[in-house]
């Protein structure tokens, strides 16, 4: 098993994927929030970014297109043997289907105090009642991901 710092820069570096992906939506006029998916073996096996507004589909969300992307590489439907990276906390659409698909683990870069559902608001994905719960890691890059949405959001306004 890796060394804490050694975990640590590894979730950094697979944030940082994540975070290009929320360049890429935020440069098309989306909600800058990216996803990456990797296997435990260290494959990155699906990127996504926030895609509402270019697609005009409300569910077009950085880890709803990242779980279909994975699904479509794996074959299935179940992304387990992964971690999901993704720039801030999964609203409850998305932290429905992160638990549902299997996926065991979480990285997080910023907290969603108004929709989140890893822990902020609501606690979807360690819900007992589920017969699933995935671990969270939240934290990881958290100034650099909170500064992509409060950012676009201030030149929003």
């Amino acid at each position: 098993m890796s060394s804490a710092p050694n975990q640590t820069r590894l979730h950094e570096s697979f944030m940082r994927h994540a975070i290009e992906q929320a360049k890429i939506a935020g440069g098309r006029g989306d909600i800058p929030i990216g996803a990456v998916i990797v296997t435990d073996q260290g494959e990155i096996i699906a990127r996504a970014g926030n895609s509402r507004e270019q697609h005009k589909d409300p569910t077009a969300h950085a880890e709803i297109l990242a779980l279909r992307a994975a699904g479509a590489q794996l074959g299935d439907w179940r992304i387990a043997r992964s971690t999901m990276y993704v720039t801030l906390e999964p609203c409850p659409m998305c932290a429905g289907a992160i638990t549902m698909a299997r996926v065991p683990r979480l990285v997080i870069g910023a907290w969603n105090e108004e929709y989140g559902a890893v822990g902020s608001r609501w606690d979807l994905v360690r819900d007992q009642r589920m017969n699933h719960q995935v671990e969270v890691i939240p934290g990881v890059l958290e100034n650099e991901t909170g500064h992509l949405v409060r950012e676009f959001f201030s030149e929003k306004r």
